[in-house]
């Protein structure tokens, strides 16, 4: 099956805006049209990451059609195999580099999807639309009554969290991409996955439905903050703690929560970028749907913007890659003497300079654009590809 270029170039752009939080100015800093890409980017590039991470599932496990029988059985246990090496590796970097390392909720989105791959894109998008309303929910009600001594209780045979100081409490709940809310994003993808995106009528749909859902969540939590104090209030909250606050400021990453983790029951009507709550999982599911929508529709409809964005496309066939090397090369550039995890995490106050994010794009692209010229997948690709090889042996 021939590559869906669109949902390349969606997955590049997905990188690129965890590009502008990690390495770009902080909200504060930044100033114009780079204060409105830190916006855009902040919250909705790490959904669109995972939304993708739900496509992606799809392709594994039959696209249009489930796969079934000994195919299906395979589908599933090179997804399985997957995520253990995606909680691995995330455990692994969550070490050096904290909690804003997405590989380990990866891993445990996928193992919490696998019981839904062979559902109807009906199911799947009911399915989404019950977990993006419920889910934040059950995670705000849940997060209220934790205290201290369960949560450290939980910590303390928790392997996981000994590791990487990102444990199962974090995957699940309080973490800063928690699995209860953001599983939404994961099977919003797998329903847009199993859609016949080569069809006009399935795309002016969606063209509309995308647009749609991003002005009704983000538009409604404005309006209900402009008439009710308790909505404003707890908004302006989240907005002064930033979603960026809790790794750089908190000594130990395990204990990192978002800016809503403990807040009234007016939170529940915000948007703000990676509260969890219903608007922002409803707001960022739209935005995804539009980006994907919009890039497969531009790149159709014009061959040419297909050869110049190229390079962007090869970074979204290796996107794995080019998100763990933005970890690995930042750390490397700050020095012995720097810190690796505040180095990657959501602009330093003392960081107003866009330079980072230019380089490490354009670096991005020129090896993304190399490699695909030699090889066909990318260099963690490639070993991800091979470690999931035994799956054939499944009968």
């Amino acid at each position: 099956m021939g590559r869906l270029v669109g949902v390349d170039l969606a997955r590049a752009l997905a990188v690129f805006g965890m590009y502008v939080v990690h390495l770009g100015p902080s909200a504060t800093n930044a100033e114009g049209v780079g204060a409105w890409v830190h916006h855009v980017a902040e919250g909705r590039s790490s959904a669109l990451f995972a939304t993708l991470a739900g496509f992606s599932l799809m392709l594994i496990a039959g696209r249009l059609e489930p796969k079934t029988g000994l195919a299906g059985r395979q589908a599933k246990a090179r997804i399985a195999i997957r995520a253990v090496i995606l909680l691995a590796l995330g455990t692994v970097m969550a070490m050096a580099y904290g909690g804003v390392v997405i590989l380990a909720f990866y891993g445990l989105y996928f193992l919490l999807a696998l019981p839904l791959v062979r559902l109807s894109a009906k199911a799947l998008a009911i399915t989404a639309a019950g977990l993006a309303v419920g889910m934040p929910l059950l995670a705000f009600t849940l997060r209220s009554l934790l205290t201290e001594d369960v949560s450290a209780a939980l910590k303390a045979y928790d392997p996981l969290d000994h590791i990487g100081g990102i444990g199962v409490l974090d995957l699940l709940l309080t973490g800063f991409y928690p699995a209860i809310p953001w599983m939404a994003f994961v099977v919003s993808g797998m329903a847009l996955g199993r859609l016949d995106l080569s069809s006009s009528t399935v795309r002016r749909k969606l063209a509309v439905f995308g647009p749609v859902l991003a002005v009704f969540a983000y538009g409604t939590s404005w309006l209900l903050s402009q008439l009710i104090d308790g909505v404003r209030e707890a908004a302006e909250m989240q907005s002064a703690a930033g979603p960026g606050s809790g790794p750089k400021d908190i000594g130990s990453v395990g204990d990192m929560m978002p800016p809503n983790a403990i807040g009234s029951a007016w939170s529940l009507l915000t948007s703000g970028p990676h509260s969890g709550m219903p608007f922002d999982i409803i707001g960022c599911v739209g935005v995804a749907i539009t980006v994907i929508v919009g890039a497969m529709a531009a790149l159709d409809r014009l061959p040419v913007l297909r050869r110049l964005a190229a390079p962007m496309i090869a970074v979204g066939t290796m996107s794995l890659t080019a998100y763990v090397g933005h970890f690995v090369l930042s750390s490397q550039m700050s020095g012995p003497s720097g810190s690796s995890e505040a180095t990657v995490t959501a602009g330093s106050e003392s960081q107003a300079s866009w330079l980072p994010v230019i380089v490490f794009v354009l670096g991005a692209m020129a090896f993304a654009w190399i490699w695909s010229r030699f090889f066909r997948r990318g260099p963690l690709e490639h070993l991800l590809n091979l470690a999931t090889k035994p799956a054939k042996f499944i009968r």
